[in-house]
């Protein structure tokens, strides 16, 4: 869900199917077992025969997907990795961010099918020195990381229509002219690169790691 930052307010209704949905529960890998598994696309045949996939399959599309995603370069003010392996989530963040790091996670209380929220009281601001990544589609844990310059993170309070308390995490973009004009987010909001910042409610099993 894509918003303007100047509707992150207490009060403010959200529907957020996909902070609602079941978690994934793939797991990371131990290192050495990760690094001994082929994830590039130019051997991409050969992970599928490694998984017993039909390379027409649902679960194959995904896992090339996320190969590519993974494999693409950053635009300008982006800093991306993929971490296959819990090892090198943590690593790969320490040598970005520095030791004196936390983790953020979205907060449900309980489940719910009910997706509609509303925004409550005591909004954290987390910060600008971020890195935020999105758990990938595949058959074991991969995180796609990645920094983009003037991104802010947000705590934010939930209550469901049912009751259900929640804090989301809330990534608020202030320069947006390096994204494509393609990007869906324009279109959504009506709005050209680079003029106002745009937020966005992460996923559910987003995490996030902020300086403390």
């Amino acid at each position: 869900m894509y918003f303007f930052q100047e509707d992150l307010h207490p009060g403010k209704w959200v529907n957020l199917p996909l902070l609602a949905k079941t978690r994934d529960l793939a797991t990371f890998l131990p290192q050495q077992v990760a690094r001994s598994i082929p994830f590039s696309s130019n051997e991409f045949p050969q992970i599928l025969n490694l998984f017993s996939l039909d390379p027409e399959s649902m679960e194959a599309t995904d896992m090339e997907q996320t190969i590519n995603v993974c494999e693409r370069e950053g635009m300008r003010g982006e800093e991306i990795f993929c971490a296959t392996s819990f090892e090198s989530f943590v690593d790969s963040s320490v040598s970005k961010l520095g030791k004196n790091i936390q983790l953020l996670a979205n907060e449900l209380a309980k489940e719910t099918n009910n997706p509609v929220f509303t925004i409550g009281r005591g909004i954290q601001n987390m910060g600008e020195e971020e890195l935020v990544c999105h758990k990938m589609s595949y058959p074991y844990a991969v995180f796609l990381c990645h920094s983009i310059d003037s991104t802010m993170v947000y705590k934010v309070p939930l209550v469901g229509m049912d009751g259900t308390k929640a804090k989301a995490l809330v990534i608020c973009h202030k320069d947006t002219s390096a994204w494509s004009p393609s990007h869906p987010v324009f279109e959504i909001l009506k709005v050209k690169p680079g003029t106002v910042p745009i937020c966005h409610f992460a996923v559910r099993d987003t995490l996030a790691w902020v300086r403390k």
